[in-house]
């Protein structure tokens, strides 16, 4: 393996510890180097959408991780590896059927996808790529999961034809709290039993609908996708494009329509999905809806118990002191993921230098991973309704047309607010207050901001409706 190889080696360990394991495999597992020259260094994908959407949301990461190793370098360049790949035939009109149940295999054996100009909907089709760790047996259950585990389990272990409980299932939650982890459990049982059940996440789907777009066989994805029994579909955030989330809407109707379960994670809930169009947040907000919370302390205490157990099946002398234990349950609180990656910290430390677990150095070792907590995520719908509250109007005043003093002052608090205390964008929030006009809340913005300058009792007033929000 030559240098620049082990660098990128290198880059990519940093890139999956960085943005997770996830993130990774689904956007960067098939992205290829290909050389470097003087200030540049040149990567490769298999489609254009890959390289568009790297470029868009992780070219910066990407750039930062490979000065790590060079600091001369200055310039990405991604490119589609298209140019030597010979496209695949299309399917002749008789075969979809048949090459839906046994869609072919084009993955490396380490997990690579195969040079293709873009990636067949086949491929797609045969799901997403499922960790064998994964299941029911190795999920800790606790307060903050108990539902959400307790509702992945019934469909899990429902049999085919049997009257749906719930459908949609949709889990909510932040990133390494388990909700991968009981969709692709959900999966494992599922096609371990008698029914048909498809794991994909979003990118995935997206890639599948391109490519049948581009091969002319739609009417062959739609069937696949709705011959099975369950369909999971994980990290629905990620969902982009008007014609992709139409044919999403769809699948999922008709799917439910005909009784099949479907199954759906994503970090937030229907309603924060602001890019997703208000039919597909409606179908999904129909269903069971379930928040996984952060982990409680008894639970962290559980998921570290569990982790070590499992790192003793391979080196049993690995010894955590009960202080060591529950000082890590106290400091690591973000998610489940950085409480695996203190436990690997420990094991390294112990087997590379020979020197036993103490509370000293899991405090040097962890202080990278002891963040601050998180400020509250504050919702338009909370401001909406706590502005309503405040003057004395109703939410349905907020968003109608009427311009009445008692009630455009304090929408254009509510804009206000919403435009300081969320990350949403103007347009998104002039949508959210009755399909406004993003100069209207910039105006909002604008007026707000004068009066809090000018009226100290009204400055006071505003402040005291942030601590309502933020508390």
């Amino acid at each position: 393996m030559n240098i620049d190889q082990e660098r990128w080696n290198r880059v990519k360990d940093r890139l999956r510890f960085e943005l997770g394991e996830d993130i990774f495999s689904s956007w960067f597992i098939r992205m290829e180097f290909e050389s470097i020259d003087k200030d540049a260094v040149r990567l490769s994908v298999p489609t254009r959408f890959l390289r568009k959407w790297v470029q868009s949301h992780y070219a910066d990461r990407v750039l930062a991780q490979w000065q790590v190793e060079e600091a001369t370098i200055t310039r990405l360049e991604l490119s589609v590896r298209s140019s030597t790949i010979v496209p695949a035939p299309k399917p002749k009109a008789v075969e979809p059927p048949a090459l839906m149940r046994e869609p072919r295999d084009l993955t490396g054996p380490n997990g690579e996808g195969a040079r293709m100009p873009f990636v067949s909907m086949y491929d797609t089709l045969s799901g997403s790529p499922l960790d064998s760790r994964l299941t029911f047996e190795s999920f800790i259950v606790g307060r903050s999961n108990t539902l959400a585990h307790a509702a992945a389990k019934q469909i899990a272990t429902s049999a085919r034809g049997e009257q749906l409980m719930f459908n949609p299932l949709y889990i909510h939650a932040g990133v390494g709290l388990g909700k991968t982890h009981l969709l692709q459990a959900i999966t494992w049982a599922g096609n371990n039993g008698d029914r048909k059940v498809l794991y994909l996440t979003a990118e995935r789907f997206m890639f599948g609908f391109v490519s049948a777009l581009k091969s002319q066989t739609t009417l062959a994805f739609k069937e696949a996708l709705r011959a099975n029994d369950v369909l999971v579909i994980d990290d629905l955030q990620f969902l982009q494009g008007r014609s992709t989330q139409h044919e999403f809407c769809h699948t999922i109707n008709a799917l439910i329509d005909a009784g099949r379960q479907v199954v759906i994670a994503s970090d937030r809930p229907p309603a924060d999905l602001e890019s997703l169009d208000d039919r597909v947040r409606s179908r999904l907000a129909g269903g069971l809806v379930v928040e996984i919370a952060s982990l409680g302390e008894e639970l962290r205490v559980e998921i570290l118990k569990n982790r070590i157990t499992a790192a003793r099946t391979h080196f049993p002398a690995f010894e955590v002191p009960a202080p060591v234990l529950l000082f890590i349950a106290k400091s690591v609180t973000h998610n489940g993921r950085d409480l695996e990656g203190a436990v690997n910290r420990l094991l390294a430390h112990n087997k590379l230098t020979g020197q036993p677990v103490t509370l000293e150095m899991a405090e040097r070792e962890m202080r990278d991973l002891i963040r601050p907590a998180e400020p509250k995520r504050v919702r338009i719908e909370d401001i909406q309704r706590i502005v309503a509250r405040q003057y004395n109007v109703s939410r349905a005043d907020l968003l109608s047309s009427r311009r009445t003093a008692n009630v455009v002052r304090p929408r254009q608090v509510a804009m206000y607010l919403a435009k300081i205390l969320t990350l949403r964008s103007l347009p998104e929030i002039g949508r959210r207050f009755g399909g406004r006009d993003h100069t209207t809340v910039l105006h909002a913005v604008r007026k707000i901001e004068a009066l809090t300058g000018n009226d100290t009792a009204f400055a006071e007033e505003i402040e005291a409706l942030k601590r309502q929000l933020q508390d």
